[in-house]
């Protein structure tokens, strides 16, 4: 995932930037002003945003803005040719990866874009690992959901049966199932498996 999205009015950048980044690998969607890219995009989007701050029509401030009602993960490096302190704070305050001045050196391109996509990747894991604990958890009955409860408070087969007044194997089965539904092989793999997500 090295897609690399290009936002900026004015097409001599776009060409440079846009062929920088094609050098280096990176896939690029370039887009002469806020409203396209924002048509071209969803909240499954991944990858980074190089925003320029000022463009007609939407500016790169505004743009930022409806990409988080978007609920957009896309990772986003303003770039600015006419960048103030006081802008580039409230970018990243606001939640901005980074505010970058024009011209700004390939080498530091480069690097901010690169730093930016291994944050972009983690998201996308961490957001695969919560989708896939929370299939495994609808997976598991009510009558194991009980008893993973149990396990997951430390108790013993024999004190879980006492509690829930069922046979000792039916315990044993339901724990067995509720590792494999979970794919873990011990009680505390599961803690730290829920503990994570």
């Amino acid at each position: 995932m090295k897609t690399v999205y290009l936002v900026d009015d004015d097409i001599a950048v776009r060409d440079s930037l846009g062929l920088l980044l094609l050098s280096h690998g990176y896939t690029v969607h370039a887009f002469e002003g806020g409203e396209d890219f924002l048509m071209a995009i969803d909240a499954s989007s991944e990858g980074v945003v190089l925003l320029d701050v000022r463009m007609p029509g939407l500016s790169g401030p505004a743009v930022f803005g409806q990409m988080y009602e978007l609920g957009s993960e896309l990772i986003v490096l303003f770039l600015s040719g006419h960048g103030d302190i006081p802008m580039a704070v409230q970018a990243i305050q606001q939640g901005a990866f980074d505010f970058l001045e024009k011209p700004c050196s390939e080498k530091k391109l480069l690097e901010r874009v690169n730093d930016a996509l291994e944050v972009a990747i983690g998201r996308h894991s961490v957001r695969g690992n919560q989708q896939l604990l929370e299939k495994r958890l609808a997976s598991i009955t009510p009558r194991e959901r009980e008893v993973m409860d149990w396990i997951l408070q430390g108790k013993l087969n024999k004190q879980i049966a006492d509690e829930m007044q069922i046979a000792i194997r039916t315990v044993e089965v339901h724990r067995a199932n509720v590792f494999a539904k979970m794919g873990v092989r011990s009680a505390l793999d599961l803690a730290q498996l829920l503990k994570g997500s």
